[in-house]
């Protein structure tokens, strides 16, 4: 245990790494492959027990989709490393890794990339780790949450990454959703993301230099990983407040623009990222507020903080998506009026056009005893009349602001 004087001081992670975000496949869940769970009461504390394999009904549903392979195969395992005090030690092999790391009362922290069913097999097997969990890892597509299992402790984090674009559309991809699971144990912490859009290479190197903070252990890395998520979600969302303030001027600018299909992307785009932070508050606060045994008291304090960084967030998301809609109805409210512009516009010409119209139809409807048809000034006088009347009406309207 660390006194109050060994206590390491608070540091935020640089935010020169980078971190996949790439969804996984989507599918609704199996009906063959969900095993039942089994809770900590089956078992008496701190024992190690077999999960059966048995297998429940599941409601019929859409197929569930097939992970997402690697590029060129290879191994899943990205990195695997022991740490005990805080400082790596001597690389070992994944299959090791766990008994050294127990041997050596410190913790293995291995990194894996899209893993198959069959790869992680093996490894769930290892570590003990519960059949359902293994399953939301392979298959991915979860929603940001906290499972416990006996003494170990499975995570979910929406990770969010903003798409450059040149201009939004009403079809730009604005923000790009995926997830990074972790597995917690009192001697290990396993990570699994998928996609291609970076990993965790960097966050590993920056922690290994952090050496007071990895003396916390297993839920050190668990903090590192959900700090590095929720900053970016930070970034994403001062992304998107830009491209907001870029339709809004667009919006009130003088010039006649159609911004309604972009405004509804941007706020369909906003919504997927609030999906990403409004469920992770629950999380985080159970990891800052509730006593785990995995989980240091030092540690908690580290994940309030991330917590109020996340609610900081969904504020500020919740703020954007008031004022989209704001724009959304002035956008509205701009096109009501020029179409109402339009209309008068045409009525006002349609009105000019129905004076001389309607003298000429009088004229040419060919009685015999009409006297203005007989005089010598009668067409000229009857000109006049035409353009005298369309060039009052002409004033009239336009002084009424019809044209």
């Amino acid at each position: 245990m660390i006194t109050p004087a060994e206590r390491p001081t608070r540091e935020r992670i640089p935010q020169t790494y980078a971190l996949d975000a790439l969804p996984g496949p989507d599918g609704a869940p199996d009906a063959q492959t969900r095993r039942s769970p089994v809770t900590s009461t089956d078992s008496p504390r701190g024992a190690r027990t077999r999960l059966p394999q048995m297998r429940r009904p599941r409601p019929a549903g859409v197929p569930r989709a097939a992970p997402s392979q690697r590029a060129g195969g290879g191994s899943p395992v990205v990195d695997c490393a022991v740490y005990v005090d805080g400082t790596r030690q001597q690389d070992v092999a994944p299959a090791d890794a766990l008994r050294v790391a127990t041997e050596g009362k410190g913790f293995v922290w291995l990194g894996l990339y899209e893993p198959t069913e069959a790869e992680f097999e093996s490894i769930a097997d290892g570590y003990g780790l519960h059949p359902l969990a293994v399953e939301d890892a392979v298959y991915a597509h979860q929603r940001p949450k906290l499972d416990s299992y006996d003494d170990s402790v499975f995570m979910v984090l929406k990770t969010a990454r903003y798409v450059e674009h040149d201009q939004l559309t009403a079809t730009s991809e604005v923000v790009s959703t995926g997830e990074v699971m972790v597995f917690l144990g009192p001697h290990y912490v396993i990570t699994v993301r998928h996609g291609n859009h970076g990993g965790l290479k960097d966050l590993r190197a920056s922690l290994e230099r952090q050496t007071d903070l990895l003396c916390q252990g297993p839920a050190a890395v668990l903090y590192a990983v959900a700090d590095l998520v929720v900053d970016h979600f930070v970034d994403v969302a001062t992304a998107v407040e830009e491209d907001v303030e870029e339709l809004e001027v667009s919006v009130f600018s003088p010039e006649r623009t159609d911004d309604i299909g972009r405004i509804y992307q941007l706020k369909r785009e906003l919504v997927e990222l609030r999906r990403a932070v409004t469920p992770l508050d629950n999380p985080l606060n159970t990891l800052a507020e509730r006593q785990l045994d995995i989980v240091p008291a030092e540690m908690r304090s580290y994940f309030r903080d991330v917590q109020d960084h996340t609610l900081r967030v969904r504020d500020q998301i919740g703020s954007l998506d008031e004022l989209l809609s704001s724009i959304l109805q002035a956008s509205l409210a701009r096109t009501s009026l020029a179409d109402n512009e339009d209309m008068r516009k045409i009525s006002a010409w349609a009105g000019i056009i129905a004076v001389p119209t309607a003298i000429a139809g009088i004229y040419g409807m060919n009685f015999t005893h009409m006297p203005e048809l007989t005089t010598t000034w009668g067409y000229p006088v009857v000109l006049l009349v035409m353009l005298a009347a369309c060039w009052l009406l002409y004033r009239g309207f336009k002084s009424s602001g019809w044209l």
